[in-house]
């Protein structure tokens, strides 16, 4: 038995009887950890019973146990026609909310009048005849890795991350909404690891929660949700709380408790069948794997400088400028998650665009560079698919405050990795950058991309909606853009 503690809550890694030294940066990640109590009162200081307190935080996760999220996971993992064998392949989607400035990121108009070209530099790139802003010099060095899209087009004039996640407009949605590209991916592949959910929100808390969208699972239900922890919900689904340090070490102990728990909530004795997803779903809190995908100071302090610290401090209505993100969506990719979705700061300028831009633009070259040279050293780089893209673009006339304002005709995007032809540009926009000029592009080709490097074709694959009918994956038209693949 461990002896008394003069703390009577100690910080347990999950899987593991050692205690933390250091803990995981309260800043970063302040719930990814069992808390374990340390002594053997059966109620707590508030006068919950222990039970009652499995109850309350009983591991649910968007309405499900943990242990149920598991059996759908299973049950949703068997393929079907036109997918490929679930296997290691990956995506990680970088959403900039509030839609990011084409024309002054990578779709620069030095010919056009000077209300519209703006006060930034293009430079060259490492593609021939291929420029980008002079404040992302890193990605400019990397652009042979790269596609640039320059002609996204039919972008909804919303703010809401929901067109990025779903590839679909938010009109004329079935009943339940659609899903979001992890939802399709956990239903129809599964976890590539039954530690590590396959869907992953990395979005943090913002004003704009519309901003925060990890992804919703629409219809086909919460058993598809992303684990998100960064909100609230998930921080409980990782933690045990008051459950004692001689408990945890009776896991059979333990393991019956959760049986009588979830039996005596489900009278009809349904749960008597889910004995092994009880057990799975208990793997999961007590596997290290995940914790330590999400403990980014893991790393060495080399690479956890080339990634950068950003900022953590929200911005108005957005999110903070979280760097360590970028690090733990390769972590997670690396343990096994099919798709992790990140959004990073805010975009919406209106005023000051350009003293924005200048302190955003060398914080994202800085990130999504080092995400790529990580994903590449690691033997990652064609496994995982990057993408990275906002709501909609900004006006090519600069406004009377020096921000530009909402332009939803036309928006760019950055596409990397998944053994993908790289080192080009689709697409252009006309002489203001206001109208795509050529090879208009829309969201559903991208994704149909997305989906083709996870081995799904969007031309056989369907997903039944709420009524039973059979949804292709993508809006109809759409395919993989033959320029890359």
């Amino acid at each position: 038995m461990e002896p008394a503690l003069a703390d009577p809550r100690i910080v347990l890694p999950v899987g593991s009887m050692e205690a933390v030294s250091p803990p995981i940066p309260p800043t970063l990640y302040p719930s990814f950890m069992l808390t374990i109590s340390s002594g053997s009162s059966s109620r707590f200081c508030d006068g919950i019973a222990r039970r009652d307190f499995l109850r309350v935080g009983g591991l649910a996760m968007g309405g499900l146990s943990l242990s149920e999220l598991v059996a759908a996971q299973a049950q949703g993992g068997a393929q079907v026609a036109g997918s490929a064998p679930g296997g290691p392949k990956s995506v990680i989607m970088i959403y900039l909310p509030g839609g990011p400035s084409h024309q002054d990121m990578f779709d620069l108009k030095m010919d056009a009048p000077a209300e519209v070209r703006g006060e930034f530099q293009p430079i060259s790139t490492n593609v021939p005849g291929v420029q980008i802003c002079e404040h992302l010099p890193r990605l400019a060095q990397r652009m042979d890795r790269c596609t640039l899209i320059r002609s996204i087009v039919e972008c909804d004039v919303r703010h809401d991350a929901f067109q990025c996640l779903t590839g679909r407009p938010t009109q004329n949605q079935p009943p339940g909404g659609w899903p979001a590209l992890g939802s399709v991916v956990s239903a129809l592949q599964g976890q590539n690891d039954p530690a590590v959910p396959a869907f992953v929100g990395l979005s943090p808390k913002m004003g704009h929660m519309e901003w925060a969208r990890s992804g919703e699972p629409g219809f086909l239900g919460v058993r598809h949700a992303p684990f998100q922890p960064n909100k609230g919900g998930a921080f409980e689904d990782m933690t045990l709380n008051g459950i004692t340090l001689e408990r945890l070490s009776d896991r059979r102990a333990l393991l019956e408790g959760f049986d009588r728990l979830r039996r005596d909530i489900d009278a009809s004795g349904m749960m008597g069948g889910l004995d092994l997803f009880n057990q799975q779903a208990f793997g999961v809190l007590t596997s290290s794997r995940l914790l330590q995908a999400l403990d980014v100071s893991r790393e060495s302090a080399g690479l956890l400088e080339r990634y950068g610290k950003g900022d953590p401090k929200n911005r108005d209505d957005g999110g903070p400028k979280l760097m360590t993100h970028f690090l733990a969506a390769r972590r997670l990719v690396e343990a096994g998650a099919r798709v992790v979705t990140v959004a990073f700061s805010r975009w919406d300028h209106h005023s000051d665009n350009f003293g924005a831009l200048r302190q955003d633009l060398p914080l994202f070259d800085q990130g999504i560079c080092a995400l790529l040279d990580d994903l590449r050293e690691r033997g990652l780089e064609k496994d995982v698919a990057v993408v990275v893209w906002g709501e909609f673009g900004r006006t090519p006339a600069i406004n009377k405050n020096g921000g530009r304002d909402h332009w939803p005709r036309v928006s760019c995007a950055l596409l990397s990795g998944g053994s993908m032809r790289h080192g080009q540009v689709i697409g252009s926009t006309d002489r203001l950058g206001g109208e795509a000029n050529d090879r208009p592009v829309k969201f559903g080709e991208v994704f149909a991309t997305l989906y083709n490097h996870l081995g799904l074709d969007v031309s056989k694959v369907t997903i039944n909606d709420l009524a039973g009918r059979p949804q292709y994956l993508v809006e109809p038209g759409c395919a993989p853009l033959k320029e890359v693949v």
